[in-house]
């Protein structure tokens, strides 16, 4: 497989002839690699997706739609959303309303019915999953307040940090306070994030009151030119009177801005009716759902803005601090329809990508000049962005590849070949051509690896360098216009 990407090809979409700066992976499944990916490892709403994109292929496989063709795929749809763990009225309503315009004249006159009923469901998932993207509302007294509340394990520690970093990469100047007293080792892991990320941390103790930390914490961060406070507030294993009243009390006293609930995607409606409590008695701004890149059938996502009215503002996708997007459901409904997400994968090679390294890339290419070291560097951005998975989920049709998802290849697969180029000298990495047998031999002992698996790299790395060099002169026939080429 060949997985091709760059921040300036990107923005070409399509242009591969003319922006040929890529970033190039070749990995071949061979007889030694048992599995490319976990059955159990599925992308959040990958099986409502496959659900879906089965009743669509057959709907447009029709010519004119009759009403009964109509009430078997929504039957369809139906079953595949209360799978999916969405909120059973909710499914009745969305079905309600996709079957109303689907009987309507905008399909039943249309040269092509079943492309339109896809349409309508494509808007309709808008809808419901809050029609647009939702901001921060940081505006008014500064510095601004951020309360986050949850259940106990939910994430909201972690959240903290990731959205710290978040926040500073839009220009903000952020304050970490934990004010969950009840667990120790929470100030000391949001601490140890605050050094991580180099964000300044309120010096909480276990011996003050949270109320008392809340109100410190704001001053303090005043005094310090600070303009955004993050409070990661205690959770408990449920909800409970001592808890609610110690929020209440900090958003009384505080004044937040925004009250964001975290919420454990895998923990499916239980996670609405946790929104909907957290909401009645606090009147929560938003959401933030963790735990998204694991097996989450998408049931909370589907439901919770039309059961609270609280919009999902951001989606935790991994452990990583740079594993939090910005919720957009036009982009979400895109990737449940298996219409990919370009959008998102842009900001993610945007923000992961450097620019000046990229344009030293495509002169390299353009004079045939990518070494060994140069594609051990872009193995290493592209890792940055997010498993292989998540990052090839994005590219419109992937999902309906099945054949190719299986020859994805593990994350350990990859750090292998790291290790085998790490194990070069400089010398190799330049000029692979003078590795001979006894080089390979101490190459495979320095790496861990095997005779066969050194020589399976250079193999690859040599077709791909003919590649790049047709790819660098214009004369590639037969890419498709995207990031990716069997």
């Amino acid at each position: 497989m060949i997985f091709l990407l760059s921040v300036p090809a990107l923005h070409g979409w399509g242009r591969v002839k003319d922006d040929p700066c890529v970033t190039v992976l070749k990995i071949e499944k061979n007889k030694h690699q048992k599995t490319s990916i976990k059955e159990t490892e599925k992308q959040m709403f990958d099986n409502l997706s496959g659900r879906l994109n089965g009743v669509f292929k057959r709907l447009k496989s029709h010519g004119a739609l009759t009403e009964a063709d109509i009430n078997e795929a929504l039957r369809e749809v139906r079953l595949a959303l209360l799978e999916a763990d969405v909120n059973y009225r909710v499914v009745k309503d969305f079905i309600k309303r996709i079957k109303e315009r689907a009987l309507g004249q905008e399909v039943m006159e249309s040269l092509t019915p079943g492309q339109q009923v896809v349409k309508i469901v494509h808007e309709e998932l808008i809808d419901l999953l809050g029609k647009r993207n939702r901001q921060l509302d940081l505006a008014g007294r500064q510095p601004a307040v951020i309360l986050l509340v949850g259940l106990q394990g939910s994430g909201k520690t972690t959240t903290a940090g990731k959205l710290a970093r978040w926040l500073r990469k839009k220009g903000r100047k952020p304050y970490l306070v934990p004010a969950d007293v009840q667990r120790p080792a929470a100030i000391e892991q949001l601490t140890l994030l605050g050094k991580q990320l180099n964000i300044p941390v309120f010096e909480s103790r276990t011996d003050m009151m949270p109320v008392d930390i809340a109100r410190q914490a704001v001053k303090k961060a005043e005094l310090l030119g600070l303009d955004t406070v993050i409070i990661d507030t205690a959770g408990r294993l449920h909800l409970d009177e001592p808890l609610m009243a110690e929020l209440k009390q900090i958003k009384e006293t505080v004044e937040p801005q925004e009250i964001l609930l975290v919420a454990d995607a895998m923990t499916g409606q239980d996670a609405v009716n946790i929104a909907g409590s957290f909401h009645d008695l606090l009147g929560i701004t938003g959401v933030v759902l963790t735990k998204m890149e694991g097996d989450a059938r998408g049931g909370a996502a589907l439901s919770i803005q039309s059961v609270t009215g609280s919009p999902i503002k951001f989606i935790g996708i991994g452990e990583k601090l740079n594993a939090l997007e910005p919720f957009h459901p036009d982009r979400v409904a895109g990737r449940i329809l298996g219409m990919g997400d370009v959008l998102t994968l842009i900001e993610k090679a945007q923000d992961t990508i450097d620019q000046d390294k990229a344009l030293e890339l495509q002169n390299k290419i353009k004079k045939n000049q990518f070494t060994l070291e140069d594609f051990r560097d872009q193995l290493r951005q592209v890792r940055k962005m997010g498993s292989l998975e998540q990052i090839i989920s994005m590219i419109p049709g992937f999902n309906k590849m099945k054949k190719l998802k299986g020859m994805m290849p593990e994350e350990k697969e990859l750090v292998k070949i790291e290790a085998i180029i790490n194990s070069m000298t400089p010398q190799e990495r330049r000029k692979y051509q003078i590795i001979n047998a006894s080089r390979r031999k101490r190459i495979a002992k320095g790496s861990g690896t095997t005779v066969q698996d050194v020589n399976q790299l250079l193999k690859n790395y040599a077709e791909m360098n003919k590649m790049l060099k047709k790819l660098g002169k214009g004369k590639m026939k037969g890419l498709p216009k995207g990031l990716f080429s069997i």
